[in-house]
């Protein structure tokens, strides 16, 4: 046993790994004058998507802002990607509708702060590297569905009607069209269009200017200057970030948000690790620590919440703007946080103006550009089972859950790779090896004895098709299993060779097994498979051995003359 204090030991040296390091500093003295530019440049971006995340959330444009400015400074220092921007996200949205619905603003604090703690849980045991394990079909249905989703949630303010009770964006969605079909608001729509075609157009022509807040400004000027009342604003800000509260933490409701808590964890890690990936493909030399990201994303969640901010994560619009801009560390990412904290304070009047059209405009826009046209048409040629994955994924996304999503795409493709697996696996005859037999010796030999190899791996997967497939083998006396193919078995596989060996047993015919590997033997051990195979020698470390073998049980059966009368009948 592992004595207490080396226990302690390496778990102090776990949770050090996962603080920021002297490297850190290095990388933010290598260039800040172009982290500082770019950190303006994400600001600019990021306050309209802050601004709309908050409003789309249910807890205004106020939460937005605390949230981008928090927890962008403390994802920033204690994540463990250089390029990361954090932030509100559409994806996190998507899922605190519902829960403002049930619980209120207090629940979602509440949520955030839960999910923070069980972020850094992950991150000290390490739960990180597990995210390459998601398919890209499941990444990108989940981006497709959360795109879908952010889109069809701005429709009541790019109509200019108030949102329709409920939490579901489908029935949300259609409330709003109906709405608006009885009393038209086309000062809000050409508000919202007007915006969202600014940007999408003005990303096309020059991806470096930030078209957002240029769009967003003038429509703002338009609006107060032409008096169009129809076009809602934001509404009051306050001055300043709130100070740090615990006001809304009510114990006796945590059981109940425990769910909407894991929730909200699990899609925390899930978008921040796919943002961290997304950076590091966009860069020559830049990786990120998957644990220290998890554990940053932790701490700016667990913070967040005190500041009256909604739960955050690794922001894949701004990550990407970062780093197209050209920063190299995370410099970048507090210049952006500081730059909106600035905003906050000193501008929160001007702020308040913005009409909600021509936010709806801005995440319509962000929508539109999520969706990457050509990833989802290689994906949809790849393979029908790609196809499948990415279309479940997305619509799951839409009608049920995110997190349920994911877990379908993942279930789906899992199964789906198993098949795959298990239909590789073969089970061939193959002819029995001459060896020093005569023509006529080997002839008589394999009128009696047949040989199985099994290529691939024999678990659960493939078990079923090898018993059916075994128990048909013709009357044949013995049965020799060449098995030093058999790449990896589990459980099952080793019960389902026990079974057949017994089967076979029962109708008189002889098992032998040639090749078995000693990481086998462990398995085949374990429910008997192996002690049955070895009772009375059958269990050979070749094939020519277990030939030898079945000849000398044939001539002892009678079924074949001894060898040396052979010998006599040939001269």
């Amino acid at each position: 046993m592992t004595p207490a204090p080396s226990r302690i030991r390496r778990a102090v040296a776990r949770v050090t790994a996962l603080l920021p390091a002297r490297a850190d500093l290095a990388d933010v003295r290598r260039a800040p004058g172009r982290d500082l530019l770019a950190g303006l440049t994400v600001a600019i971006v990021a306050l309209p998507l802050a601004l709309g995340f908050g409003v789309s959330s249910g807890l205004g444009a106020e939460a937005g802002l605390a949230t981008a400015v928090v927890a962008g400074v403390l994802a920033a220092l204690f994540g463990g990607s250089n390029l990361q921007v954090s932030g509100p996200t559409g994806a996190m949205t998507v899922v605190l509708v519902p829960i403002v619905a049930e619980h209120g603003p207090a629940g979602v604090l509440t949520v955030g702060l839960m999910a923070g703690v069980m972020l850094v849980a992950l991150a000290v045991l390490r739960a990180g590297t597990y995210m390459r394990y998601v398919p890209a079909p499941v990444v990108e249905g989940f981006t497709l569905g959360i795109a879908c989703v952010i889109a069809l949630q701005q429709v009541p303010n790019a109509l200019g009607v108030p949102k329709p009770e409920g939490d579901h964006v489908l029935a949300v969605t259609w409330g709003a069209v109906r709405a608006f079909a009885g009393d038209p608001n086309w000062t809000a729509v050409g508000l919202a269009v007007a915006v969202a075609a600014v940007m999408l157009a003005g990303a096309r022509w020059r991806p470096g200017v930030p078209f957002s807040i240029v769009a967003v400004v003038a429509a703002t000027v338009v609006a107060e200057t032409t008096g169009l009342h129809a076009a809602r604003p934001i509404g009051d800000l306050p001055a300043g970030l709130p100070a740090p509260s615990l006001g809304f933490l009510d114990v006796g409701t945590l059981g109940a948000l425990l769910a909407p808590a894991v929730a909200v964890a699990a899609l925390a890690a899930l978008e921040s690790l796919l943002s961290a990936s997304v950076a590091d493909g966009m860069t020559v030399g830049q990786r990120h620590d998957p644990d220290r990201e998890l554990f940053g994303q932790g701490i700016a969640n667990i913070a967040a919440p005190l500041f009256g901010g909604v739960p955050a994560t690794g922001a894949i619009a701004r990550t990407a703007v970062n780093v197209r801009t050209g920063a190299s560390s995370r410099l970048s990412a507090l210049t952006h946080a500081v730059v909106l904290a600035v905003i906050v304070f000193a501008a929160a009047p001007l702020v308040e103006r913005i009409p909600l059209a021509a936010l709806a405009g801005v995440l319509l826009a962000t929508a539109v550009r999520m969706v990457e046209v050509g990833s989802l048409r290689a994906m949809a040629r790849a393979t029908r089972s790609d196809a499948l994955i990415l279309v479940l994924t997305a619509v799951a996304t839409l009608v049920l859950d995110l997190v349920y999503a994911v877990i379908i795409g993942l279930v789906v493709a899992a199964v789906l790779a198993l098949r795959a697996v298990a239909q590789q696996v073969r089970f061939d005859q193959v002819p029995l090896d001459r060896g020093d037999h005569s023509a006529e010796e080997h002839a008589l030999l394999a009128e009696h004895i047949v040989a199985y190899r099994i290529d691939g791996p024999l678990f659960f997967a493939a078990a079923h098709r090898f018993l059916l497939e075994l128990a048909e083998v013709a009357d044949v006396r013995v049965v020799i299993l060449r098995m030093s193919r058999v790449s990896t078995m589990d459980a099952t596989g080793a019960l389902v060779l026990k079974d057949a060996v017994r089967k076979l047993a029962r109708r008189g015919v002889l098992v032998l097994a040639s090749g078995i590997r000693p990481g086998q033997r462990q398995v085949l051990d374990s429910v008997g498979a192996l002690e049955l195979l070895r009772h009375q020698g059958r269990d050979f470390a070749t094939t020519p051995e277990a030939i030898r073998h079945a000849r000398a049980h044939l001539e002892l059966t009678d079924v074949l003359p001894p060898a040396g009368n052979r010998a006599e009948a040939a001269r």
